[in-house]
């Protein structure tokens, strides 16, 4: 079954993210991952939730999610992320 992560960006540094931006793909492709949407215009139709950048992304297993966010590839990545841009993220199981 596939899994989705949903993600909620704040950057804060754009010319910094722009180094997550670059190095994250191949290692998301690496782990069987897909990007569905990155970025783009957004527009809340109901409800509070004022979401900033958001990310959809296609997984084959939670355990390719799981390989993505511990590989050590992607540590400097996420610890930059953490740095430069609060983010929000779940995973929810799929069709």
């Amino acid at each position: 079954m596939a899994v989705y992560l949903l993600v909620n960006v704040d950057v804060q540094n754009s010319a910094a993210y722009e180094e997550y931006k670059a190095g994250v793909p191949s290692i998301i492709a690496r782990h069987g991952g897909e990007y569905l949407v990155r970025g783009g215009t957004v527009k809340v139709l109901e409800g509070d939730w004022i979401p900033k950048r958001v990310a959809v992304l296609k997984f084959p297993t939670t355990q390719a999610v799981d390989a993505f966010l511990s590989d050590p590839e992607y540590a400097p990545l996420k610890a930059l992320r953490h740095r430069i841009a609060p983010t929000e993220m779940v995973m929810v199981e799929g069709l």
